[in-house]
């Protein structure tokens, strides 16, 4: 199928000089249109050279005396605007340019986020569009980009990959058809969830999702990007729709869930107004939040007084971490995990712990 390509002249004419062919060849000088028009000279020699613009009442003085209709002069004028506006524009993204190597394109590329290309400039325009602002440089201006250029707790972070990823998981939520927010519908759901994590993901990610989905909750999963050091985040699209992310940055399903239950704790707890990412800003206040969902996050995996007993206890075989799973009814993997981070068990000891193969579809 054929397809309509425009092309514009980056040559900007000015109006005036189709003004002063047409007074020459009429054999009129400048001070004679001037007087005819009462204008001042000057503003004519102005318009002439292109430092004045015709307007519409200019242009009507002009049909009236050298009869050249009106909308021929604004024409002229408003095409010559607009291709100094293009030439303009096309500067601006190539001073863009050095900017949009920053971004992970490839990657997002991968995503259908943007279309493929190896030009700098149409990359720029990929991702103004992506973005949805007219400059790259505006995005740290945007509320909804701010958190990922705020994340210093890591030298090395991308701040382009985070703030891609974000949008990323936005287009993606807004995909998602949910429920209302609900806190006790979220509550409730957060204990079927505990028994899922026995399972695969091809088995347990349609239910979290529609588990998630039904209480106000969107549950978006997103491949790593580079240099983004984060297993998830959490924000409000709406007062009642949230965004819980997870990327696909490990395979250990004890972090998975881990960080699952950390992101929901931000959610039940804490400010609608504010983007949770993990691993973020070096800041008391955040410090103290991302604390607060830690514990959500230990306290609903494993009840307090039946984790002090086991680990009071100390007989951290295979096969009574597997009982104690039994009991409360998780897999045996996070207990593993909770041992390992509260150094009750060497860090290389993996019984049990089990690595998830993430099928995106």
């Amino acid at each position: 199928m054929a397809t309509n390509q425009e092309t514009y002249s980056d040559l900007a004419v000015p109006p005036g000089v189709y003004l002063t062919e047409v007074v020459e060849e009429m054999g009129m000088s400048q001070a004679e249109l001037a007087r005819r028009m009462g204008r001042p000279v000057q503003a004519i020699s102005e318009i002439a050279n292109g430092i004045k613009s015709i307007t519409p009442d200019t242009a009507l003085q002009l049909e009236q005396v050298l009869g050249v209709p009106a909308h021929i002069w604004t024409g002229l004028e408003s095409e010559y605007q607009l291709t100094n506006a293009r030439n303009e524009a096309a500067e601006q993204v190539e001073h863009e340019t050095d900017l949009a190597v920053r971004f992970p394109y490839p990657e997002i590329a991968k995503l259908g986020w943007v279309k493929s290309t190896r030009k700098r400039s149409e990359k720029v325009l990929e991702l103004r569009r992506f973005f949805g602002v007219a400059s790259l440089h505006n995005l740290q201006g945007v509320r909804a980009y701010a958190p990922a250029f705020r994340q210093s707790v890591r030298a090395e972070v991308s701040h382009e990959a985070l703030v891609a990823w974000l949008r990323g998981g936005t287009l993606e939520a807004d995909k998602i058809g949910t429920g209302q927010f609900d806190s006790v519908k979220a509550r409730e759901a957060i204990q079927v969830l505990r028994h899922l994590t026995q399972k695969e993901p091809s088995v347990f990610l349609p239910e979290l999702k529609q588990r998630l989905a039904d209480a106000g909750i969107a549950f978006v999963l997103l491949p790593h990007l580079p240099k983004t050091y984060t297993n998830g985040a959490t924000y409000w699209l709406t007062p009642n729709k949230a965004v819980l992310m997870m990327t696909i940055r490990g395979s250990w399903a004890d972090i998975f869930w881990f960080s699952l239950f950390h992101e929901l704790g931000h959610i039940l707890l804490h400010d609608k107004r504010h983007t949770f990412l993990e691993d973020g800003i070096d800041d008391p206040d955040w410090k103290k939040q991302e604390e607060e969902a830690d514990e959500f996050a230990k306290k609903t995996l494993i009840p307090p007084e039946l984790w002090r007993a086991f680990a009071r206890a100390g007989h951290f075989s295979a096969a009574n971490i597997a009982s104690f799973a039994k009991e409360i009814d998780i897999a045996p993997g996070i207990i593993v995990g909770r041992l390992q981070h509260d150094d009750l068990i060497p860090p290389n000891h993996h019984m049990h712990r089990v690595r998830y193969k993430w099928v995106m579809g």
